[in-house]
């Protein structure tokens, strides 16, 4: 594009109108450790963005203090709404927030999920959203219940085993 199209203002601006990050309709239960999470990653970005404002000319610091922005303003959203549940004060005989559970599914093959925050959720570790369909499945269940797991690869019967908080 020839740069007779081009306003001047839009080149510096280039990377830093960025959409907002979209904020859950759901309730934003927190265990302690998702609220830790989330101050701690506020905390690092306030750093970070302290570190990069004094690179006021640099157009890649502009961009990165843009994403930064954003984050912050999807983080402060999230703390301001977290409603910390304590897993310790759950009842211990049933599935609910905060839970670690162990299943069985059809095919003998054990599992263990721990059901958080959505903010918290890493499939890496173990950790699902409370939204998630194998939470819902789960939530309400007690030790040697069935559950239906709704998958797109089709249904799963999960039995219950162990519920540890």
């Amino acid at each position: 594009m020839s740069r007779g199209f081009v306003k001047e203002d839009d080149l510096e601006h280039a990377g830093t109108d960025l959409p907002e990050r979209p904020v859950s309709d759901h309730t934003n239960y927190v265990t302690p450790a998702g609220l830790s999470l989330l101050e701690n990653e506020a905390t690092r970005l306030d750093a970070e963005r302290m570190t990069l404002s004094a690179l006021k000319d640099d157009e890649s610091a502009k961009q990165k203090l843009a994403v930064i922005d954003r984050d912050l303003r999807y983080l402060s959203a999230r703390l301001e709404n977290a409603i910390v549940v304590d897993p310790s004060q759950q009842d211990k005989e049933t599935v609910l927030f905060g839970a670690s559970v162990t299943i069985e599914d059809e095919m003998g093959e054990t599992w263990q999920f721990h059901i958080v925050g959505e903010d918290e959720a890493d499939m890496s570790q173990q950790k699902v959203s409370y939204v998630s369909p194998i939470a819902r499945a789960l939530i309400g269940r007690k030790i040697g219940d069935s559950a239906v797991w709704k998958r797109p690869a089709g249904d799963l019967v999960l039995d219950i085993i162990h519920i540890n908080y």
